[in-house]
């Protein structure tokens, strides 16, 4: 019956997603070490503690890397769980409507992540970077009109807001291990993303939940712009052609 579905129905994802488990244990077992890393195994060995390597001896582009991926973060979750919070209950928009807004601009930030990937691959990941987080620091400043607007203005912002967050996510692939070099690469890389992630996204939804409370659209528009331009600062630490110079073909 139909009672008994709801009842025990749920579990058939569950038990379906043990085949990816499978699946992904059989790739991971085929995976073997890249050239650059053998190479670098042969030349020297790794050190005892990547982790103390990378605080000892890439500290600023650790710190660079972390302050990169905040826009990124922040932008996904004001764009996310803000926006539909903000819109059920302060706007009054139905769930069920707010929702379908959400599916139909998370496209653009499948379309944005496939053309970010595509330009980094021709160009460099950083530069791709640097221009969403230009496209972060526009989505701050047209949060308040178009947030606080009808439903096609809603939609404008959750799909121009999702579009730029593939820009600033598409290369971080690319880009973060570039920053350093084979023997600390995962290690680095891991910690910046990370710590990045919970810098950016962690506490969003709330401090963006407070400054609407107290100040308006306008206060969170200008929070997500300080994370593009926190983005930038990162970036700009970087400089241009030190990330490029360990080719992504290599990580």
């Amino acid at each position: 019956t139909a009672e008994d579905f709801v009842a025990w129905g749920w579990r058939l994802p569950f038990l379906v997603s043990a085949l990816l488990v499978i699946l992904g244990l059989w790739v991971r077992l085929r995976l073997v070490e890249t050239p650059a890393f053998a190479a670098a195994l042969k030349a020297e060995a790794p050190p005892r503690i990547p982790l103390a390597a990378v605080f000892r001896h890439h500290l600023r582009a650790t710190f660079a890397g972390t302050f990169a991926v905040v826009a990124c973060f922040a932008l996904f979750y004001l764009t996310t769980a803000f926006a539909l919070g903000y819109g059920t209950t302060t706007r009054g928009i139905p769930r069920e409507t707010f929702l379908s807004l959400q599916l139909g601009a998370i496209l653009f930030m499948a379309v944005g992540i496939v053309l970010a990937g595509w330009w980094a691959d021709h160009s460099s990941p950083r530069r791709v970077l640097v221009v969403g987080c230009i496209g972060t620091l526009l989505s701050g400043l047209t949060l308040a009109p178009l947030l606080g607007g009808g439903l096609p203005a809603v939609f404008l912002f959750l799909a121009f807001g999702l579009f730029v967050m593939g820009f600033v996510y598409g290369p971080l692939g690319a880009f973060l291990p570039g920053l350093y070099p084979p023997l600390v690469r995962y290690t680095g890389a891991s910690v910046a993303f990370n710590v990045g992630g919970i810098l950016g996204g962690s506490l969003a939804p709330f401090l963006a939940t407070t400054l609407a409370d107290h100040g308006g659209l306008g206060l969170v528009g200008a929070y997500l712009a300080g994370a593009g331009l926190l983005s930038l600062a990162g970036l700009a630490a970087i400089g241009p052609g030190q990330a490029e110079e360990r080719p992504a073909a290599l990580i």
